[in-house]
């Protein structure tokens, strides 16, 4: 389904929904953000939907808005920001950026980092982006000191419990936040689209075949602390004289990371464009820092050589389900709206 395009400046009337129609937000962030809450949407066939780039209120959103943080989701003139217009633009989905013209029946939204000030006092619906950072001293100062979320990154996803529901990709992450204090009552497992469907990904055409596969991070342009000289040495010894391919993280620092991979490796190839799952799938094997497309690695049984922790990352493995999280997420949006305005059916097959 392709929705009609329609700017957020348009009028209140020109958006507002029938009285039988519920009225649902989707909030955006990363490209990967912004593709699931697209899955999502196309299930939500009866809903009047809009779409909206990841906001937030207060000083980071003063931050954002000026860009100061053009290396995160909050950024108007970063990579983030202009993948998720692109893709916006793209599929001419409806706009209604920061909500402007709720409220809103239903807010569905993959990150609660951030819990903006108009949507607070509305049904919210979590998903479950991708894989979460490990716990941190950060994460013990948030949970000891109340300090805001984003302060420990993903590691405090779902700690808002601001949501009717939190939809995640597994039992294994199901008992992960769990063990955070999430409520299970308020879990669903339901898989998370991009990570449910990965043997979709074997048929591409993607013309290389018979190399190690590099997924490189952007710890640095998000001041973390990354040490790329004792990664090159990792990737040599697991390569042993293999062709490299290197896939830059969409927010990294391209002329940088390919100055120094080329320096290191005069025969890789580095892309810093294209799609990720299917150089995963033609890979012989893949190697990442802290990254979801690990995920991807595993479903499709390629040796994978990663940061983490091998059999916690098998545990906490999203599951495949054909690709039917997208609706599958929408039937728990479906029952939110019931709850919350009585009898009312938002989701149908596609």
């Amino acid at each position: 389904m392709v929705a009609p395009q329609l700017s957020c400046m348009g009028t209140p009337q020109a958006i507002r929904a029938g009285p039988t129609r519920p009225r649902v937000l989707l909030i955006c962030g990363s490209l990967n953000q912004t593709s699931q809450m697209h899955a999502i949407g196309r299930h939500l066939r009866d809903a009047e939907l809009r779409y909206s780039p990841f906001y937030a209120d207060g000083l980071i959103g003063w931050l954002g808005r000026w860009g100061a943080l053009d290396f995160t989701v909050l950024g108007r003139g970063g990579e983030f920001r202009r993948m998720t217009e692109e893709y916006l633009n793209d599929h001419a989905l409806p706009r209604d950026d920061r909500g402007l013209s709720g409220p809103y029946d239903l807010v569905v939204t993959c990150s609660d980092l951030v819990v903006q000030r108009n949507i607070r006092r509305r049904p919210i619906v979590l998903v479950q982006e991708g894989m979460t950072d490990p716990p941190t001293a950060a994460y013990r100062l948030v949970r000891r000191f109340g300090l805001p979320r984003w302060v420990a990154s993903t590691s405090t996803n779902g700690l808002s419990l601001a949501y009717r529901k939190f939809c995640v990709a597994s039992p294994g992450y199901r008992d992960l936040f769990v063990a955070n204090g999430v409520p299970a009552e308020r879990i669903a497992v339901t898989g998370i689209p991009n990570f449910d469907n990965c043997q979709a990904y074997l048929q591409n055409d993607f013309p290389l075949r018979g190399y190690v596969l590099v997924a490189t991070s952007d710890m640095r342009e998000t001041f973390k602390a990354d040490n790329r000289r004792a990664l090159f040495d990792w990737v040599e010894i697991l390569a042993h004289g293999r062709p490299l391919v290197f896939k830059l993280h969409p927010n990294e620092a391209r002329a940088r990371a390919t100055r120094e991979i080329l320096a290191r490796f005069p025969s890789a190839r580095v892309f810093a464009e294209g799609n990720t799952n299917h150089m995963i799938a033609n890979c012989e094997a893949l190697v990442t820092q802290y990254s979801s497309c690990v995920y991807v690695g595993l479903a499709l049984g390629k040796p994978c050589h990663s940061y983490l922790d091998r059999d916690e990352l098998c545990r906490l493995l999203p599951i495949q389900n054909g690709g039917t999280s997208g609706e599958r997420i929408a039937r728990v949006c479906e029952e939110v709206l019931r709850g919350e305005r009585g009898t009312v059916g938002t989701s149908r097959a596609a």
